[in-house]
């Protein structure tokens, strides 16, 4: 690249913004590809993954212009539209988020959001550890101090205890890889997004993420 080509580029992506995409690129895949044999890797992973998720929430509202969610969340009308104008070769360019891409920011919040409570919760059944220790049991009644001491410690309460114990890890562990394997999809279809869109503004929006800059409208 030029000096006159990187003059005439503007600043879009903040520190934060930048930051915060490629820690949920290397969080997240960390904590995949660690799963249970390197659960402390696994665990510091999800950690990051989910106080980015929250930053760029919050960022989402108090950030510069094209943080914002107001600047880049659409209609379904408008999100329909530009993906029709990228299989057309007639998409709009936008400095910002485009549409498609502004919803796909928002999916993958949610779903990262969803992978990393999960995980949290079911952290907190198998190990009574992590932030969510002492909220979130294998059973409703479990969260009351009372409760043991109301039931007793007969052979007939350690098996539903169990019983109890079981079914709330089964049930955080099937929501964990449900949005475990939605993120993975998400992403793919992200990766896809940006291949495409790219090749139609013919503007490398992976560079983009790097450096922060791309040319005006």
């Amino acid at each position: 690249m030029t000096d006159t080509e990187t003059n005439k580029k503007i600043r879009v992506w903040d520190p934060i913004v930048r930051t915060g995409h490629w820690v949920l690129v290397v969080g997240f895949f960390t904590a995949y590809f660690a799963g249970d044999a390197f659960f402390q890797q696994h665990l510091w992973a999800g950690y990051a993954v989910a106080v980015t998720v929250l930053v760029r929430i919050v960022w989402g509202f108090v950030g510069p212009k094209h943080a914002r969610f107001s600047s880049f969340v659409r209609s379904p009308a408008a999100i329909g539209a530009y993906l029709g104008g990228l299989v057309t070769g007639r998409a709009k360019r936008h400095v910002g988020h485009n549409p498609a891409g502004g919803a796909m920011i928002l999916a993958l919040l949610i779903s990262l959001a969803g992978t990393a409570g999960t995980g949290m919760a079911l952290y907190a059944i198998e190990d009574n550890k992590g932030p969510l220790a002492g909220i979130v049991t294998a059973s409703p009644q479990q969260a009351d101090p009372a409760y043991a001491s109301a039931r007793g410690h007969d052979d007939d309460d350690d098996e539903d205890e169990a019983g109890e114990h079981a079914g709330g890890e089964e049930m955080w562990e099937g929501l964990h890889s449900f949005f475990v394997y939605l993120t993975l999809a998400l992403v793919a279809l992200h990766v896809a997004g940006v291949v495409f869109s790219s090749l139609s503004h013919r503007e490398n929006l992976v560079r983009a993420m790097v450096t922060g800059r791309k040319r005006p409208e």
